[in-house]
């Protein structure tokens, strides 16, 4: 069986590791340019030196720009990154979705399961070589990733908190690839058909990344929130990395005035035209900058519990997906 399972897939597997060698070939040499740019600048010292509480306010500024210069030239790959995040739900429909639609769609199923290969036998020992692979690349790819996009998201204000860049480093990789073929399998199974397995492994998979990362992410732990008066120029910095969900100016009862902004006067309460800090909005006396942020260091506490939804809902597909096989005439 397993021999069998490797004639059938050595041609996927083929084209799939010359397509991943393609990749590396591309963006080794990106990744390798990045870095050296990144050290030019001195950057890696600007980390260490941002990260400390007491960061003198030169060395910010010093700082930001190195990092301005940084994004301006490098700021266009994050388009590249966006395309990257395609990577699982290919492998789950070119993987996953045909493993069963296919042998249905051709009859070759009736063949199979009538010499001497049980229905579950042969589910455990496709799925399971299947799903070996698809972790194995899943590995390779999360890794090289966070090797790539590291200067990125040192250079970007939220860091590896960003919704692009959380998802393509680290271990979510996994989750989401193992998710990917366990949904193409499980499509194939109620639709028997290859082109609607696909699209059904399509939608779904984009429709429940959607979900998670929008209405269940920014939840994954309790926020925290930071304030600051609107007058003055001791203002709290915010850590670079912090992934902010949402920003306001409020009053002092806490009701939000305006909405994704802060306000910064001078001593004295007097803005630029001479009127009380915020008059212009409607601010009274203790208006505060408002902010509701995940902290940067909780990284790898967000990654682990988003891999486990995703590696859950896999093996409940697969565990479905199973015992629908048993069904198939």
């Amino acid at each position: 069986m397993i021999w069998l399972t490797w004639r059938q897939h050595r041609k996927q597997a083929l084209f799939t590791l010359v397509a991943f060698a393609a990749l590396a070939a591309l963006m080794i040499p990106i990744g390798l340019s990045m870095r050296h740019t990144f050290a030019d600048l001195g950057l890696p010292d600007c980390v260490r030196q941002l990260a400390d509480a007491n960061v003198a306010p030169e060395t910010v500024g010093s700082c930001d720009g190195a990092f301005r210069q940084f994004t301006t030239r490098y700021g266009s790959l994050n388009l590249v990154a966006v395309l990257l995040l395609v990577l699982p739900i290919l492998v789950g429909l070119f993987w996953g979705a045909p493993l069963v639609a296919r042998e249905v769609e051709h009859g070759t199923h009736r063949f199979v399961w009538t010499q001497g290969v049980g229905r579950t036998h042969w589910a455990l020992v496709k799925f399971g070589l299947v799903g070996a692979a698809a972790l194995a690349l899943a590995v390779c790819y999360g890794l090289g990733m966070s090797w790539w996009v590291s200067p990125l998201t040192q250079a970007a204000h939220e860091g590896r908190m960003g919704v692009i860049v959380f998802d393509l480093q680290g271990v979510v990789p996994i989750g989401y690839t193992l998710f990917a073929v366990a949904l193409g399998i499980f499509a194939g199974t109620v639709w028997r058909r290859m082109l609607p397995a696909m699209g059904v492994t399509l939608v779904g998979f984009v429709s429940v990344r959607a979900a998670v990362a929008i209405l269940a992410r920014p939840h994954y732990q309790p926020a925290r929130t930071l304030t600051s008066p609107i007058e003055g120029t001791d203002q709290p910095l915010m850590s670079r990395g912090d992934w902010v969900l949402s920003s306001g100016v409020r009053n002092a009862d806490g009701r939000m005035v305006a909405a994704d902004t802060h306000i910064a006067c001078p001593p004295g309460g007097k803005g630029p035209d001479g009127q009380a800090c915020g008059a212009e909005l409607g601010l009274g006396p203790g208006a505060y900058n408002w902010q509701l942020y995940q902290p940067g260091s909780r990284f790898w506490l967000f990654q682990g519990i988003e891999t486990g939804i995703f590696v859950v809902l896999a093996l409940l597909l697969v565990y479905v997906a199973i015992r629908r096989i048993r069904r198939i005439a």
